[in-house]
């Protein structure tokens, strides 16, 4: 019977345990495995034990003191709902134990600032809380997210969510033999960022023995996408419901070739100081239409125009819904509240509805510079003063599509803008090659795949000739049939640049003449504004009476989603001349994904090498 002395000593953790749902499935495990033993031993002639296993085997971390009462009554209801159901009876000497080793208290920050202890367990189970980088400050507050970062600095970026605490937490436990192996739940975004930081620590002092990498998750109506890992001790390993001889940080097959291995890729200096994500407002700077004409057609007391400081805005949603017509006041990154108040207006609008926002901002700069936008990305400004268009694509969208903006428009946070205005460049962004490697490299929100410059963009391996280093003087010729390319192209270069940038053009144009139907649409000239003897804006496009509904349906999303003939004929086209780009003119529509991105993968370790 010591294998049932074993289990009587045998304990499972769960660091957020919430109401005590995985405490209870944890103790019918354990209550199920001794039973089973109990029949074993009764066909070998051995007497029962009874109650080897009980609540003291499961043990309990809480914060909310109401989920961590009620994780009590869950794990004793659930000892006595098993005791019933296999005949038992109800246990009378005490019918209820005290559960005090379900505590009460943070996880991973002590009391004193520190990193949390945790009790001495063979396993560790649970669903820490799901709290985004960006939402840490407001949903947790600003001192305690620092504290947080300082007590696992070092060990857990800044960056990372809130989830890689406990995965770091847990680490730290099997690392100090505290814990044997540890099974939890996150989103799927643990793969990438900075979050994966996290599990490249684990595979470098543990192993990550099994994963199910990306699982839909249905959590109170919300639909996310989940990664499950188990680290630790283990026998054997498996992804995915099969078997691997490993298993990566980005939860892919380690396989036997480095260049399966999307975790290896590395940022390239040839894409650095391209590709930006758009500014972050941290205030209502956004205003209607309506509104911004007003502004517009106003003068001011400095003799300047609110053109100046008024201008279009363009997120995520714009790109692949019907564009919201919305406007922003932008006082760049550099003008002084004294100038900023010569444009009436704009300033008295922010003044009614940003400044008092701003000023209760803890951080400094916010607070003090309210008129102007949070993160103003000097950089992209800096890079987009060449263009005149860039190239966006929304930061989270359930498909990867790129489109053209003025560069009179400002990109809002939510939106990854190229710096680039030449069509080659709109194609090999557009392509399969460059899809495969975003969805490869990245991560996503709940089903719908993130896009980054650094993870996405920075480490994408362009065709030769053609990186973001080669057109870095965002010098551009335009053909006699419309299409521009990158100017001053090798001679080796130019046809391939050629060809996909005619295939990139006939792609957009397509998909805009769908978009925009000339028969249910029309163009309307955009204001003038006051002193200016030309407007600056791109005309507005809007429905022809009686067609607004049928207008309202032609959006990117529906289209990608019907992907019709087509656009799928338009694509192909496009996707056969970057592989030529490439020299892989063996590359078709056939091509298995796993050997395009084992291809890109060579390609960006041999850059980075150079």
């Amino acid at each position: 019977m010591g294998y049932l002395e074993r289990l009587r000593d045998y304990r499972v953790l769960d660091p957020a345990c919430g109401s005590g749902n995985f405490l209870y499935l944890a103790l019918k495990c354990l209550k199920d495995i001794e039973h089973q033993v109990n029949l074993e031993a009764e066909q070998l002639g051995l007497q029962r034990q009874i109650s080897v296993t009980g609540p003291h085997n499961v043990l309990g971390i809480e914060l909310n003191e109401y989920a961590a009462e009620l994780a009590r009554v869950t794990v004793w209801i659930g000892e006595l709902q098993w005791r019933v159901q296999r005949g038992y009876g109800f246990k009378l000497t005490p019918v209820l134990d005290a559960l005090d080793h379900i505590e009460c208290r943070d996880a991973v920050l002590g009391a004193d600032g520190a990193e949390a202890a945790w009790p001495a367990a063979d396993a560790v189970v649970g669903n820490p809380p799901f709290v985004g980088d960006k939402k840490m400050r407001s949903e947790l507050g600003d001192v305690y997210t620092e504290a947080l970062r300082a007590a696992y600095a070092g060990r857990v970026p800044g960056g990372a969510d809130l989830v890689c605490y406990w995965f770091e937490r847990a680490r730290v436990q099997i690392e100090a033999g505290a814990l044997q192996r540890a099974g939890l739940v996150a989103t799927n975004s643990i793969r990438g960022g900075k979050n994966r930081e996290v599990l490249d620590r684990v595979v470098a002092t543990t192993r990550i023995f099994e994963a199910w990498s990306d699982l839909a998750w249905v959590n109170n109506g919300a639909a996310v996408r989940v990664s499950l890992l188990g680290f630790g001790e283990a026998p054997s390993t498996v992804l995915d419901g099969q078997p691997v001889a490993a298993i990566t940080s980005d939860l892919s097959n380690a396989g036997v070739d480095d260049n399966s291995n999307l975790t290896a890729a590395s940022q390239l200096q040839s894409n650095v100081a391209a590709c930006f994500q758009g500014t972050s407002k941290v205030g209502p700077f956004e205003i209607d239409g309506a509104l911004a004409r007003l502004f517009l057609h106003a003068p001011n007391v400095n003799g300047r125009s609110n053109a100046e400081v008024v201008r279009p805005w363009v997120n995520g949603q714009d790109l692949v819904r019907r564009p919201s017509g919305t406007w922003i006041i932008d006082f760049g990154v550099q003008m002084a509240e004294a100038d900023a108040c010569g444009f009436e207006g704009p300033f008295a609008h922010l003044l009614q509805h940003v400044r008092a926002l701003r000023q209760g901002n803890n951080r400094e700069a916010y607070a003090k510079l309210w008129w102007r936008h949070a993160e103003a990305r000097v950089g992209m400004r800096r890079a987009l003063e060449k263009c005149p268009r860039f190239i966006a694509t929304p930061r989270v969208s359930k498909h990867r599509v790129f489109a053209w903006v003025p560069v009179v428009t400002l990109p809002d946070t939510a939106t990854v803008v190229v710096c680039r205005s030449d069509d080659t460049t709109m194609g090999l962004l557009h392509s399969r090659l460059h899809e495969l490697w975003s969805l490869g490299v990245g991560t996503s929100l709940e089903d719908r795949p993130r896009y980054t410059p650094t993870t996405c963009f920075e480490t994408f391996p362009f065709p030769a000739g053609l990186t973001p280093a080669d057109t870095a003087h965002q010098r551009t010729e335009t053909l006699p049939d419309g299409v521009v390319i990158p100017a001053d192209l090798p001679a080796t270069v130019r046809p391939q640049a050629e060809a996909i940038a005619r295939a990139a053009a006939q792609l957009v144009a397509l998909r805009d003449r769908w978009l925009n139907p000339p028969e249910w649409t029309e163009r309307v000239p955009e204001v003038v504004p006051l002193g200016m003897a030309t407007s600056p804006y791109p005309d507005r496009i809007v429905a022809k009476p009686g067609f607004e509904k049928e207008v309202a349906k032609r959006t990117l999303t529906n289209l990608y989603n019907q992907r019709p003939a087509w656009l799928a004929q338009a694509h192909a086209t496009l996707d056969a001349a970057v592989a030529a780009a490439y020299g892989w003119g063996d590359i078709t529509a056939d091509t298995p994904d796993d050997e395009l991105l084992r291809r890109l993968l060579a390609l960006n370790r041999a850059r980075a090498a150079m």
